[in-house]
């Protein structure tokens, strides 16, 4: 199976490192040419540009940031869907609007080929970790296919459906979280102004039915003040328009997103933007006139 990756930036570059040691034939291509040789070092075959990359693959996986540069790079003239072979399986990685991966589908049809929209959660921790999750929707048989390839960078994959089921499950993950770091920034402010020792409190939030998985995580982060960043309050900031576009589409009143959307965009004004999206914490924090660089 001769695997192309497109988009090799902090989640694709692990992604593609896992299956070139998982021993999957690789090529890829990517704008940032230390990303390139990195891929290379570890076994993966540079190629130079989309077409290239694309034209001579099985499976073309891709990874990029937003809405805009998908749709550039899968539906431009010399871009991933018009290079790729008919009967090829193009799986994309991105977390993106379902309107634009709608537009994808429509061409992946007319062209022939398989498409599967696998969005993973986890954060570049998780992928260098080769801990992601893949959330999976598309033609079943050609997910099958490539399970195998997937199985090198995940710890658990979720089929959700035949449509854009995926794009749907990653937009509801990211929502929980959205909404969970705005809420713990409150909850922390609220504790510290009553007394509640920082380290306490943050155990007892830990060993509470409240405790998820991703409490916990950020807990043992915020113990130490440690900000260094796997998120930023922008990138989430990307995440949640989708959320909230998607909700104007199917007509669903999300207050609650809305509100942390501005939580996020005053994070990221506030001084924060090189930092990881828990760092609303320190914003509630200096708008309720607590110390931010010590607790």
């Amino acid at each position: 199976m001769n695997i192309a990756f497109i988009g090799i930036g902090r989640m694709g570059s692990p992604m593609a490192r896992f299956m070139s040691q998982g021993g999957f034939k690789l090529s890829v291509c990517d704008p940032n040419p230390e990303m390139v040789q990195k891929a290379v070092a570890h076994g993966a075959t540079a190629a130079a540009s989309i077409a290239a990359c694309a034209a001579a693959a099985d499976v073309v996986f891709s990874s990029l940031p937003n809405d805009a540069i998908l749709r550039a790079a899968a539906l431009g003239a010399d871009g991933i869907v018009a290079s790729m072979r008919p009967g090829a399986i193009y799986v994309d990685t991105s977390t993106v609007s379902p309107a634009v991966s709608a537009e994808i589908t429509q061409a992946a049809t007319a062209r022939g080929l398989h498409y599967l929209r696998m969005p993973v959660s986890g954060n570049s921790n998780s992928a260098e970790a080769g801990e992601l999750t893949a959330l999976v929707s598309g033609p079943m048989d050609a997910w099958k296919k490539i399970e195998p390839a997937v199985t090198t960078f995940t710890v658990a994959r979720v089929y959700v459906g035949a449509d854009e089921q995926a794009r749907y499950m990653k937009l509801v993950i990211n929502l929980v979280v959205a909404n969970t770091a705005a809420v713990l920034a409150e909850a922390l402010a609220l504790g510290r102004k009553g007394g509640l020792e920082w380290s306490t409190m943050l155990d007892g939030l830990s060993a509470s039915t409240v405790g998820s998985p991703w409490v916990k995580a950020k807990a043992r982060l915020l113990k130490t003040r440690d900000f260094t960043p796997t998120f930023t309050p922008d990138q989430l900031s990307k995440d949640i328009d989708l959320m909230l576009d998607a909700g104007d589409t199917l007509g669903i009143p999300l207050q609650l997103t809305a509100t942390t959307r501005q939580m996020m965009k005053a994070t990221n004004a506030d001084g924060y933007a090189n930092e990881d999206f828990i760092a609303v914490v320190k914003m509630l924090e200096r708008l309720s006139g607590l110390p931010t660089d010590s607790v």
